[in-house]
């Protein structure tokens, strides 16, 4: 199997990454930071140099995309990116708007405990770490708060006090931010039903449908679906045609949460892992991942064209949202979000799709699925690795099996033991600095390793490296 670049993906050349003596990244090169092409920990990783073009361009500017008058190129230019995004879900119109965001005054600065940047921050007077409101996260909660305002228009002032009890629906392997949300919103956690998934990490519809139908008999009023196109873990795709039939039934909101996988709609060999994604009603979708818009970047999109974004959001401040302007005031944006100050976060997506194109971002998402896919072949060749499952997208996740516990799989310890198995050699690959990558238990399964590759700086080197150095961190385990 040939991929673009005759064996790396589209950026360094192989043996260009520094490989110091002992296997490990030079100090000034540690894998801790999300940049390095042997970061393999999130969901994002990578830097595009357009999209930093961008990132600067909006820092030097300082200004915020809510009116017209102090930000007419920048307004412009997210209305076309978000008309684009429009485009590819399926929509010929529609509204949406770019998760608002509040900058963390200590992003950038590396988290892990060992890392030399530590003196920096106490510099700074950088104790913890701040909280952003941003995201993904942040589109899907204001997907929960139009649905609830579309079905009670009246929630917006009188809260949730004359409301029905409500009830939510995502599926097991849903975002966490769906529960945040509830919380949030004042819905409440206990209103958020979590559906059944199939073997594979899919939310079953007819789970979905026996959910809705009991829900219903405990006097609750169903409101809400959220299906996922791209769990965090697994990496799967809900089936959204099916999933679109039941909500369509009984009248319920349908959210896609395409944070994640939402950039293979750019591809034509990959965009059918999201079909039926057309019949939501909203869509989140985060370019900061899978593109390398840099964070954050988060665009919450809406099929309805009849101003319920603005509704659901707008109070109409005198001194930002006159109506006798003498351009168009539509073009005051600002006002359909709950948030006043706001990151032109559309800047640096519009520079990134300006350059390289439509093509150049569908090969950007194909050759990750590209280097995804030889490293499965290589896991499944390799002595020790053992895959949870077949991958449906990028995510790849196995287990390390260690010699000492090889063909004890029947021992009532093997298991418990095993889940021992990948924090231990995270820990080592931390402290010896020479790449990093997640590990979690899902379900009834132990502790696995979650590989993500989206930096296109990626080479089959550093992907032979990465299980050279599991095996290495491991043997002995």
């Amino acid at each position: 199997m040939s991929w673009p670049g005759h064996g790396r993906w589209g950026g360094i050349p192989a043996g260009s990454v520094p490989d110091p003596a002992g296997g490990g990244c030079a100090e000034e090169h540690r894998c801790d930071t999300e940049g390095h092409p042997r970061f393999f920990n999130q969901l994002f990783s990578g830097l595009d140099h357009h999209a930093l073009a961008g990132r600067f361009l909006t820092e030097t500017l300082n200004t915020s995309p809510y009116t017209y008058e102090v930000a007419p190129v920048l307004v412009l230019m997210e209305e076309q990116v978000l008309a684009k995004l429009r485009e590819l879900v399926g929509w010929s119109s529609g509204d949406g708007i770019f998760a608002p965001g509040i900058p963390d005054p200590s992003r950038g600065v590396s988290l892990s405990p060992l890392c030399p940047w530590q003196p920096v921050r106490a510099a700074l007077g950088v104790k913890r770490r701040s909280l952003s409101w941003a995201g993904g996260s942040m589109s899907n909660m204001l997907a929960m708060n139009v649905a609830r305002f579309r079905r009670f228009p009246e929630s917006r002032s009188r809260g949730n006090w004359d409301l029905p009890r409500l009830g939510l629906f995502a599926s097991q392997e849903s975002h966490y931010s769906i529960l945040k949300g509830a919380a949030l919103l004042g819905i409440g956690t206990d209103n958020v039903h979590l559906v059944r998934t199939d073997e594979r990490g899919k939310m079953i519809p007819e789970e979905l449908e026996k959910e809705i139908q009991r829900v219903k008999a405990e006097g609750s009023e169903p409101l809400f679906v959220c299906a996922t196109s791209g769990t965090t873990v697994l990496g799967a795709f809900d089936p959204l045609d099916a999933i679109a039939d039941v909500c369509a039934r009984h009248g319920l909101w349908l959210h896609v949460d395409a944070a994640w996988g939402g950039s293979a709609l750019l591809s034509p060999r990959l965009r059918h892992l999201l079909a039926g994604i057309h019949r939501a009603d909203s869509v989140t979708w985060n370019p900061h991942k899978l593109l390398m818009a840099g964070l954050q970047c988060s665009a919450f999109l809406l099929r309805d064209s009849s101003g319920l974004l603005q509704r659901c959001h707008g109070v109409g401040a005198s001194y930002l949202f006159q109506r006798d302007k003498f351009y168009d005031v539509s073009l005051d944006t600002g006002d359909k979000s709950p948030q006043c100050g706001r990151r032109a976060d559309g800047l640096k997506l519009w520079i990134l799709w300006k350059a390289v194109g439509t093509r150049g971002l569908a090969q950007r998402v194909e050759r990750a699925f590209g280097a995804s896919r030889y490293l499965l072949e290589q896991v499944k060749r390799r002595e020790g690795f053992q895959l949870v499952m077949e991958p449906e997208f990028i995510n790849l996740c196995f287990w390390f099996i260690p010699p000492s516990l090889r063909g004890q799989e029947n021992s009532p310890q093997f298991w418990e033991k095993l889940g021992k198995v990948a924090p231990a050699i995270k820990e080592k690959m931390i402290r010896r600095g020479s790449m990093m990558v997640g590990y979690q238990p899902q379900g009834s399964h132990v502790n696995f390793f979650r590989q993500i590759i989206t930096n296109p700086a990626v080479t089959r080197q550093d992907l032979d490296f990465f299980l050279d150095e599991i095996q290495e961190l491991g043997w002995d385990l």
